[in-house]
């Protein structure tokens, strides 16, 4: 059917109840190729008659040189939410995105290309129901949520957009998505762990003392992850003989005490004859050409590289047998990184966008960069997922992906990328999370503890609280930082990570059941608190708190205060607190929904502790009628039987017939027997207080409710005990900061420079360097965005890393309006042999316009011994 605004013709069909394709035309529809062609490959459209009638009609704007321009209009009010992996704030009005996968090291909240892309909006309408928006577009997207309750998606070629309701809540809206793009693979048991990653463990001898420390600790871990330093060279699928010598007898040794390993894999191959990734692709012509045919070379870690061209299915074929035949060497994971792909030493920090790509048909045929950019990553995870399926069909393959597009959570999990380490980054990790979740991508999370610069105790602390309640849980950082295991930040710290992990191990039954509701129906795992009352304003930019499910997790991203100091907006109806005898100032607080049961664990060391035969706790909050009711999925923890039935599927009810609370199972699916299990049932009451009994699994439990005045007693005493634990509990210490220096206190924070034109952000232990810069006039972001002014278009720094010494500045000084000067810091770094780096950085008052930077090496006690240094 034909729909008309504004004067154009919009052309719309029917895809399912609800879901809407609108083309600017039948020329335009042809020109925009297969429909969600990089989404779920068994959508199909469903011709239908006229009948359905779309609420929403999206204006289309078509320039003569084939560019597109979509404009939504939707009520006043309206919340908007998605855009994939961005960052800044939760709520996205007032907000910009351009979905070009960028390697976007340090960014910041204003950064507006990060590594996946998204074109996908998810709006909430004034009255709750919600909508959601997807551009079916692979090149780079411009969307525009900078107008009030408008929505404006601008690509270079045409496009058709998709609508998906309006449905009564925004869940309704992500699994109507998740028709079109395919939901979350099934993860295996052990990935939703613990894992322990750092830039690198460098041999076999430290991969396994770190494993053993956290078993000899008693801190939970389930994963060690070998980054790009265990290769012979950078070589991808090789082992340094030296390093790692026998990588099977490793895994061997680690599996005995019950932890996986993940391998680095990335999508550049030297480009040397004799080395067999080479010579076996260029055999087989897998490699992407330059405009000319010849075979494209870029740097990256190994020297010169040539890059398998995905997007053929010849190649992903050979890519797929090359991961085979790795993974018999004890490989339990694979993580694809730097796959958007970067490429060094280029302005762009990518390939040229006329190189070629030879396509299947299907999806797109020969194209160039441009149009295959930002699927290059999806499908490197897709050809990956492949390979480790053909080396052990009875196995789930576990995959993380640093790039990637709409859809990529069939085949990867994802990180947040190369965060910082500060309390801004920890803030940021939150919304970021669930940002995916709300664009379909539910297997997520941060490097806990800060990837650039080095994490103080309260932060690391403070990160693991909450990070360990992620979907994906994970602590990495990079070369030159200190060590960012639990233990190295003293026994403050170490302990709340252990409590926390502990905390997650627990809530695995939990966290696993959410994963299966998330691969059957599309829904997220991490939720905003909005979810729980959309028609709640006040709710909609809560960006400290998320849901689990029915679970409410409330933490503190402020330095100064714990979660329990802080004021949380909390959704109407029955919340309830509880915790496991763990609570401390530095973890989050926990509430449960009235009408919930949550299904938790014994506190585990690693997922292959666990039996089915283990002692099961209910935690249970009744709602204002009396009842409660939970879910609990169960199967072998891996593999694909589940598919077939060999699971078991609980679904637990507690209802109070006067004063006594029958908790008993409802009905239960799939093929398994119950296993004999004691079933312990916890009954909040408020407060913290709670009865508790035990039982059988399977049988009608009773338990008797106090009186009113008992229960009012036994609250009362919980706040007490509660109260006075937390005063006596000491939180994490943090390191002080250098004395006698002016501004030393700004050293570890990032430092705002705003004046005239411009807005920089500067982070002082990692080079003095400015990972932010904002063009106020022309509202564009320089240094990790795209910018474009009458026709001048400029991509990130020439920069990608410095060479030399790595640089860790401290502030010495800062200037306002002094000398001529309206903003300006000044920096300094010890470099050995007397010597230091000074660093300047400042607007000027009498030319805003410009940006100055002063560097200079100044000796400070140079002379005999200094190193051979002079002055």
């Amino acid at each position: 059917m034909a729909a008309a605004t504004a004067g154009d013709m919009v052309w719309a069909r029917v895809l399912e109840d609800g879901v809407f394709r609108f083309d600017a035309s039948e020329a335009a529809r042809a020109a925009a190729g297969p429909s969600l062609s990089f989404a779920d490959p068994r959508r199909r459209e469903v011709p239908r008659d006229g009948a359905d009638t779309p609420a929403v009609v999206p204006a289309f704007e078509v320039a003569a040189e084939g560019a597109q321009k979509v404009v939504i209009k939707l009520p006043p009010g309206t919340s908007f939410y998605g855009t994939g992996e961005a960052s800044g704030p939760l709520e996205r009005t007032g907000k910009r995105v351009f979905t070009w996968n960028t390697d976007a090291w340090g960014f910041g909240p204003g950064t507006t290309s990060l590594y996946q892309s998204h074109p996908w909006v998810l709006a909430v309408l004034p009255d709750g129901k919600a909508l959601g928006v997807l551009a079916d577009t692979t090149r780079r997207c411009e969307i525009d949520l900078r107008q009030e309750s408008t929505i404006k998606f601008f690509a270079s070629s045409a496009y058709p957009v998709i609508t998906f309701g309006p449905f009564n809540t925004p869940a309704d809206v992500m699994t109507s998505l998740s028709h079109a793009i395919g939901t979350v693979s099934m993860p295996p048991k052990w990935s939703l762990g613990y894992h322990q990653c750092r830039w690198s463990y460098d041999s076999s001898e430290k991969v396994l003392k770190v494993v053993r420390t956290f078993r000899e600790k008693g801190i939970p871990c389930d994963v060690v992850w070998m980054d790009i330093d265990y290769m012979n060279g950078f070589r991808c699928f090789t082992f340094d003989s030296n390093r790692f010598p026998d990588p099977k007898s490793m895994v061997d040794d680690l599996h005995s005490i019950g932890c996986k390993a993940i391998w680095m894999l990335d999508p550049g191959i030297k480009k040397e004859e004799g080395y067999f990734a080479y010579d076996s692709g260029s055999k087989s012509d897998v490699w992407i050409q330059r405009a000319d045919g010849s075979p494209f070379v870029g740097e990256v870690w190994p020297g010169d590289c040539v890059f398998p061209d995905y997007t053929s299915g010849k190649t992903r074929a050979w890519w797929a047998s090359l991961v085979k035949d790795f993974i018999s060497n004890g490989v339990d994971g694979i993580w694809n990184d730097m796959n958007e792909p970067a490429v060094f030493k280029t302005t762009t920090k990518t390939m040229p966008e006329s190189n070629i790509h030879r396509g299947d048909a299907d999806i797109g045929g020969v194209q160039n960069h441009s149009y295959y950019h930002n699927v290059y990553g999806m499908l490197m995870a897709r050809s990956t997922y492949k390979g480790m399926k053909m080396g052990n069909a009875a196995k789930r393959p576990f995959v993380l992906t640093r790039a990637g597009f709409i859809g990529s959570q069939r085949y990867a999990a994802t990180w947040t990328g190369d965060n910082l380490s500060n309390w801004e980054h920890l803030h940021m990790s939150l919304p970021m999370v669930l940002q995916l979740g709300l664009s379909g991508q539910p297997l997520s999370g941060p490097d806990i503890g800060g990837f650039a610069g080095n994490a103080t105790p309260k932060l690391f602390g403070r990160w693991m609280g909450v990070g360990t309640l992620f979907p994906f849980s994970r602590g990495h950082t990079e070369t030159g930082s200190i060590d960012h295991e639990p233990w190295s930040f003293g026994e403050e710290c170490e302990e709340v990570c252990r409590l926390a992990l502990l905390r997650r191990y627990r809530l695995l039954p939990h966290i696993y059941t959410l994963f299966y509701h998330s691969h059957t129906k599309g829904v997220p795992v991490a939720a905003p608190v909005f979810f729980a009352d959309p028609q709640d304003p006040e709710l909609r930019k809560v960006e400290t708190s998320f849901l689990l499910g029915p679970l409410l997790v409330c933490a503190s991203t402020l330095p100064n205060k714990g979660a329990h100091e802080c004021a949380h907006k909390l959704p109407k109806g029955i919340w309830l607190s509880f915790d496991f005898a763990d609570s401390h100032p530095d973890l989050p607080m926990l509430y449960l929904q009235g009408g919930a049961i949550l299904p938790v664990g014994l506190p585990i060391k690693h997922v292959g502790e666990a039996s089915l035969e283990d002692d099961l706790t209910l935690i249970i909050a009744l709602n204002e009628n009396g009842k409660a009711e939970g879910v609990l999925f169960e199967d072998a923890g891996d593999g694909y039987t589940f598919t077939q039935g060999d699971y078991l599927l609980t679904y637990y009810i507690a209802e109070l017939h006067s004063s006594v609370v029958i908790v008993k199972v409802l009905k239960s699916e799939g093929s398994w027997k119950r296993p004999k299990r004691n079933l312990k049932i916890n009954i909040l009451l408020g407060g913290g207080a709670m009865i508790s009994t035990d039982g059988v699994d399977g049988e009608e439990i009773h338990l008797t409710m106090p009186s009113e005045s008992e229960a009012s007693s036994l609250v009362a005493t919980s706040k007490f005990e509660h109260k006075k634990r937390m005063e006596m509990i000491q939180p994490i210490p943090d390191i002080e900061e250098p004395s006698g220096q002016e501004g030393a206190e700004l050293s570890k924070i990032p430092v705002d420079l705003k004046s005239g034109d411009w807005f920089l952000k500067i982070v002082p232990w990692i080079g003095g360097r400015i990972i932010s810069m904002a063009h106020l006039p022309s509202d564009s972001q320089w240094l990790h965005s795209r910018i474009e002014i009458n026709g001048y278009e400029e991509y990130s720094g020439t920069e990608y890393r410095s060479a030399g010494c790595t640089e860790e500045y401290k502030v010495i000084r800062r200037y306002l309006e002094q000398s001529g000067e309206e903003e300006s810091i000044c920096m300094e770094g010890d470099i050995g042999g007397g010597l230091v780096l000074q660093r300047q950085i400042s607007i000027l008052k009498e030319n805003p316009k410009i940006v100055q930077i002063d560097s200079s090496i100044q000796a400070r006690s140079v002379g005999a011994g200094s190193g051979g240094f002079s002055r």
